[in-house]
């Protein structure tokens, strides 16, 4: 179908833009090209995936920008990802192996399920929370916890709120769990069984797997980021700008038109945006009510930044690593918040054994009695580490320390050989549900959308956390074309509890 607006010299038409070609862009592109609609897909990056992508260190270790996996809530994402990557050896499924790092113990996740493994002295600690959380909602059955505080405190008690939910969050969302709200947990956050844990700390049993990603699918090869350039080839090219053609420069919201960095003017009737909605209202100018909404988003919306660290290492997996997956750390003895085991998600996520690679440094920071080229085998562990106002970070020194780090959690050995690094820096990384964020995005969503028919969507164009997975992302972008074109329902957007609680197979591509 072709579209066309009262023609303006220089100007392209078209019936929706659709600005960033990560996972939302995508699923509004896909959506759009399923019901053959005039649309065009741009972005300043030259390669599909947003923060989805996938990087390829100069040694051939390739890493995730953040820790992804996939596991799905609908049908409509998995008829997408399936058509662009189709064959079943483009798929790995790996039972999650997932671990606490916790007084030098490694306590199988979730945490609070799993405190029979800790020391005697910290088990007391946490069973003792435990029962007084419990009863105390027997004595206050009708209170409703507003802050993720209280939440914890509620559900799990003062122990294990001090032992792992409060560090770990802190340094998870770089801002204290008294500053966060409760409602984005949906299936994020295990409740522990009182009954369980007792059981489980008398017996000395651990408890099963829990939670969506127990499961989850990684593509054997191109990481991550293959998923999504995969899926960018599905998209017709001459409806897609991406790289120095595809940025964007300023909207002139009031008439509908996105200027291009090259002066490239393009007027739509729908804008589906997936910029982070406080740079999309940097980019409207002195329209009427921006300035409004960028005053809420300066007081309701946080977010801290990510970095990313990759090590790659010379030999054959140690068994003390095992088929371990992703491990969590809420302790000060290294900077990370999660490692992941990259090179058990795929074997392709390495170079060959027979790549010769230079030993940079020992992971104790000494220098290599040898430094020639010599041969694989090799393994490799991928690093976050969180940035924000309150919590830090020396940009200098944070591989040194996360090298460190990796030492004072067994993670490494002093005498590992270490042959790539890799680091990055993501601005917006997490997308912080602290208290005043609904207010702010009731002041600026429904604003852009009703005001100035933009439909900002995604990871930071929404800014919920909890429908931010990348199956969650797709179907923002899916929804936001069936709403701007046929006004149904964003479930995900507004009703992600519903969403999180079902298989929605409704939709199919």
């Amino acid at each position: 179908m072709t579209y066309t607006l009262d023609n303006e010299a220089g100007v392209e038409d078209v019936e929706t833009l659709v600005i960033g070609a990560g996972p939302t862009g995508l699923g509004a592109a896909t959506r759009l090209d399923q019901l053959a609609r005039s649309f065009l897909l741009v972005d300043s990056v030259s390669v599909a995936g947003g923060l989805a992508s996938t990087d390829t260190t100069p040694e051939g270790f390739l890493f995730d920008v953040g820790g992804h996996v996939i596991f799905s809530h609908y049908a409509y994402f998995d008829d997408a990802i399936k058509r662009a990557l189709p064959n079943e050896e483009d798929w790995l499924t790996h039972q999650r192996v997932s671990y606490v790092r916790c007084a030098n113990t490694w306590v199988p996740y979730p945490f609070q399920n799993n405190i029979s493994t800790l020391p005697m002295d910290l088990q007391l600690q946490c069973l003792d929370g435990l029962i007084l959380a419990a009863e105390e909602r027997g004595r206050n059955a009708s209170f409703k916890p507003t802050t993720f505080d209280q939440y914890i405190l509620r559900t799990m008690g003062e122990g294990i709120a001090d032992v792992f939910m409060r560090p770990y969050n802190f340094r998870v969302w770089g801002v204290p769990t008294t500053q966060m709200q409760c409602k984005w947990l949906g299936e994020r956050v295990a409740a522990p069984s009182l009954r369980q844990v007792v059981r489980n700390a008398l017996t000395k049993e651990t408890a099963g797997n829990w939670g969506p990603n127990a499961v989850f699918k990684f593509p054997a090869r191109d990481g991550t980021g293959g998923i999504w350039t995969a899926m960018a080839r599905t998209i017709p090219p001459k409806k897609m700008r991406l790289g120095e053609h595809g940025a964007v420069a300023r909207i002139e919201a009031g008439k509908k038109v996105a200027v291009l960095q090259n002066g490239q003017r393009v007027r739509y009737k729908n804008l589906i945006s997936t910029m982070a909605v406080d740079g999309l209202l940097g980019c409207m100018g002195q329209e009427e009510g921006v300035e409004g909404m960028q005053t809420a988003a300066r007081q309701g919306l946080v977010y801290s930044s990510t970095i990313i660290l990759g090590l790659g290492i010379r030999g054959t997996r140690p068994d003390r690593i095992g088929d371990k997956c992703w491990l969590y750390f809420p302790e000060d003895d290294s900077p990370y918040y999660r490692a992941t085991i990259f090179s058990n998600y795929s074997p392709y996520n390495t170079p060959s054994s027979s790549a010769s690679l230079p030993t940079l440094q020992l992971a104790d920071g000494s220098a290599p009695q040898d430094s020639e080229p010599a041969d694989g085998p090799y393994w490799s562990i991928m690093f976050e580490v969180c940035q924000s106002e309150q919590k830090p970070v020396n940009l200098e020194t944070v591989l040194a320390d996360t090298i460190r780090g990796a030492v004072a959690t067994s993670l490494l050995l002093p005498t590992d050989q270490i042959v790539s690094t890799y680091q990055r820096r993501f601005d917006h990384g997490y997308p912080t549900p602290t208290l005043g964020r609904d207010a702010a995005l009731e002041q600026i969503l429904p604003v852009l959308k009703d005001k100035y028919g933009i439909w900002s969507r995604g990871r930071f164009g929404s800014w919920k956390y909890e429908c931010g997975n990348q199956d969650h992302s797709f179907m923002l972008g899916v929804e936001a074309v069936d709403n701007a074109l046929f006004g149904a329902p964003e479930m995900t957007l507004n009703e992600t509890d519903w969403v999180n609680g079902r298989r929605n197979d409704e939709r199919r591509l």
